[in-house]
């Protein structure tokens, strides 16, 4: 099954999160944050989106860091996605 965004929208699928600190202290599964910072899968057309022209600057295979609320999960064949508006997205990592 594919997803295709619509709109301004990203689909985004969450990086794992690291299991030790950097001094080497592992984290308990339940003390661990998510992480804000994942990979996009699919990327909308961009267009029209309410009354204003918008241009997609991400790509697909970028690593990016989002807001922490945003979005919303959907899970589709076993897999987790987030579902953002581009705007949501806070930088791309190089």
């Amino acid at each position: 099954m594919k997803l295709s965004p619509l709109g301004d929208r990203v689909v985004l699928k969450q990086l794992e999160a690291e299991e030790t600190t950097k001094s080497g202290i592992v984290l308990p599964g339940q003390s661990k944050e998510k992480p804000q910072q994942a990979e996009v899968i699919a990327v909308g057309p961009g267009g029209m989106v309410d009354g204003k022209e918008v241009a997609m600057q991400v790509k697909v295979g970028q690593k990016v860091i989002y807001s922490k609320y945003a979005g919303t999960e959907v899970k589709l064949d076993d897999e987790e996605f987030i579902v953002v508006k581009q705007n949501d997205i806070l930088a791309v990592i190089e």
